[in-house]
């Protein structure tokens, strides 16, 4: 235990007044115990440094040696006064043969066109979509306990535990739920997850269709992710069907991810558009609630019902030369990390039965500090690809300081390192879009990695507005980020996602051009009202 107790905040929680007994009358109180997020960045993992480098150096080889050439080229005629450079070029110059002559500017184009060639086709983001379900979906969380208690599904213990867990969660009185959760009787059936799933999915796909003035039938590509519902025909097959796309389509259907899973399928869309050159893809990323509503008496199964909601998101990309005009923006980067290895890290949110044999989804008290973890890992990988060299160079000169002149402690004849230099994330991106889970993990993040609230702000106001959407959030995110006019050309948005596996996942952002406030989405009627709220 006492290896654990710096992962471990205590918290003095007012229990109000004992209505009777000894103590009636009398204020109570008690200490809650709990994990909190470990304080990743003060341990700094050499190898995923070096896979970010590895990456950078793969990608960058062009980039580091034009510079070079530059210079020797940038030497030799700087020795050179005008005159000798003009009796070079054309008196001396005469002297070179033909052959010579056609030789150099062959290789010279034969070198640009294998350059221009091998390089990756850029990813364009052309537009997204994120759906917004009718009013009459909306559940305050008092109305969501009242509906609970009228559908008979829930004991009273239950129902206070999912009480006081909302009121914590930083979930606002304007979320969506189907109704079907809070009906009478079994909610979980492949009817109900399938209108929930058609609901959503196409309310994205039409919107994002419209936004973008293409036909169905345009789309290469098509990748649909949701982890917990996974029918056969497969969701993806749905899509097809419904919008009759042509028959030559790539199609994936991913299952099982978690919340992460929004930037695995953009890797994968990304990977087949390389492939396929002038074409589009689809990504479509989205949970059902329905489904996976547990009506248990398992605490840690009961969490999910707390905080998941209604969501998803459609995103149309291309690589198509052409869309450079009217892309919204480029893909720069994606790192993706799995801890899967790890038993503690790979049953951190596990799919279960419980003891009545009722399906749920288990969330384990490690979650925060494997979820660290992981963080860990895919920050540091990407940091070598994002951090300015001046970041980088302070990063390692005390990292390099810290291993070499540690602090040595003489009684148990180990090498306390110093402190290591935290990078400032804050120089690499302008706009943060971090998977809105619940607020404690906010908290600690923001902590982590000495980000601002207007930092945080895109995620804080997409919890509260609509929730945990799974890995539709981070597009909620970048939407607010859209509907408050603050994205601005050049500038950079990260996204940042983790989830079951436990996989944590980044996707780098860079705006073409200034974005202006949509005339529609899901922010329209309530952006003005944020960060007020929070």
């Amino acid at each position: 235990m006492a290896g654990e107790h710096p992962l471990l905040s205590t918290e003095i929680v007012n229990r109000g007044v004992t209505p009777t007994g000894p103590d009636a009358g009398s204020p109570t109180f008690s200490v809650r115990v709990r994990r909190r997020l470990p304080d990743f960045l003060q341990s700094v993992n050499l190898k995923y440094v070096k896979l970010g480098y590895h990456y950078l150096i793969s990608h960058g080889v062009y980039v580091v040696l034009l510079p070079l050439l530059v210079v020797v080229f940038g030497a030799e005629v700087g020795n050179l006064g005008r005159e000798d450079l003009w009796r070079r070029v054309w008196e001396e110059g005469t002297d070179y043969d033909l052959a010579t002559l056609v030789a150099f500017f062959s290789a010279s184009v034969f070198t640009l066109c294998v350059y221009f060639m091998s390089r990756p086709r850029p990813v364009y983001l052309i537009d997204f979509a994120c759906y917004k379900p009718s009013d009459d979906l909306k559940v305050s969380n008092a109305e969501f306990i009242e509906q609970a208690r009228k559908s008979g599904k829930f004991d009273e213990a239950s129902l206070e535990f999912q009480s006081r867990i909302l009121k914590s969660s930083g979930i606002g009185d304007e979320t969506y739920l189907p109704k079907a959760v809070m009906a009478p009787g079994n909610c979980a059936t492949m009817k109900e997850g399938r209108a929930e799933a058609s609901e959503v999915m196409f309310g994205a796909l039409d919107e994002l269709f419209e936004k973008c003035r293409i036909r169905p039938k345009d789309v290469g590509v098509l990748v649909v992710n949701c982890s917990l519902f996974n029918p056969t025909p497969s969701l993806s097959a749905m899509i097809v069907n419904h919008y009759k796309m042509r028959g030559n389509i790539l199609s994936f259907n991913l299952g099982g991810m978690g919340c992460s899973a929004g930037v695995i399928a953009l890797d994968l869309a990304r990977d087949m558009l390389q492939a396929n050159p002038n074409n589009y893809a689809v990504v479509v990323s989205t949970e059902a609630v329905t489904f996976n509503w547990y009506t248990g008496r398992n605490r840690s199964m009961l969490i999910p019902n707390c905080f998941f909601r209604m969501g998803c998101s459609a995103v149309l990309l291309s690589n198509r030369r052409r869309d450079f005009f009217r892309a919204k923006y480029r893909l720069d980067h994606i790192v993706r990390t799995h801890k899967g290895g790890d038993e503690r890290s790979f049953r951190s949110v596990y799919q279960e039965e419980d003891e009545q044999r009722l399906k749920g989804l288990a969330i384990s008290r490690d979650l925060m500090e494997v979820g660290g973890h992981a963080l860990k890992a895919n920050i540091t990988t990407l940091g070598p690809l994002v951090l300015p060299v001046s970041e980088q160079l302070l990063f390692f000169a005390t990292l390099a300081w810290s291993h070499l002149f540690g602090n040595n402690n003489t009684k148990s004849k180990t090498k306390t390192p110093n402190k290591p230099y935290i990078p400032d994330y804050k120089r690499a991106f302008e706009h943060f879009c971090v998977h809105a889970a619940s607020k404690s993990v906010l908290d600690e993040l923001q902590k982590n990695l000495e980000l601002t609230d207007a930092n945080i702000e895109p995620s804080r106001a997409a919890l509260h507005r609509f929730g945990n959407t799974s890995s539709s959030s981070i597009w909620y995110e970048l939407a607010y980020l859209e509907a408050k006019g603050s994205v601005r050309a050049g500038d950079r948005v990260w996204q940042l996602a983790f989830g079951s596996g436990f996989k944590c996942n980044s996707a780098v952002w860079r705006a073409m051009r200034r974005v202006k406030r949509p005339a529609a989405g899901p922010w329209v009627d309530c952006v003005d009202r944020y960060p007020a709220q929070l």
